[in-house]
């Protein structure tokens, strides 16, 4: 399967809500950018993570918030398609689209648009949720997932 060609990196499952969805604007800096004025692709995970800190703060499911419960969430899974350079001083869009997941997961599609719209980057990531004193991964959904499909399902996010 081709990653690059498809519009999203999860399956639309019917009859549940649509993405959560948050973005930042963010301009190319020079300490991100290589010798070429090209944004260096290693940049691209720390654009994930603070579009995914937004999105996780709009929701509920902030890493404040985690602790407070117990829990950690880290990335099981990281993956980056590239379309286009970002260059020194541009600005840009990261879009986090947070998508539903019956586990006890959190499934995230990042979109990098250039300020024409067109795509720069996408991804996608995949975090478990763990308790933060053995490790060990949680089998059912965490009570501020559960919350937050609560709201998600009575539309607060859209």
């Amino acid at each position: 399967m081709n990653m690059r060609r498809k519009k999203s990196y999860f399956p639309s499952l019917p009859g549940v809500p649509a993405p959560i969805v948050a973005e930042i604007r963010r301009r190319v800096h020079f300490n991100e950018a290589d010798p070429m004025a090209v944004m260096w692709h290693g940049r691209y995970p720390l654009l994930f993570e603070e579009a995914s800190e937004a999105l996780g703060r709009l929701c509920g499911l902030s890493y404040a918030e985690y602790f407070a419960a117990g829990l950690r969430g880290p990335i099981v899974s990281l993956h980056i398609d590239y379309y286009q350079s970002l260059y020194l001083d541009e600005e840009y869009t990261v879009r986090a689209s947070l998508v539903w997941c019956e586990g006890a997961r959190l499934n995230t599609e990042f979109h990098v648009l250039k300020d024409d719209g067109t795509l720069a980057t996408s991804g996608f990531t995949v975090q478990l949720f763990t308790d933060h004193l053995t490790g060990e991964p949680c089998l059912v959904s965490p009570e501020i997932l559960v919350r937050c499909r609560e709201r998600w399902r009575s539309g607060e996010f859209h």
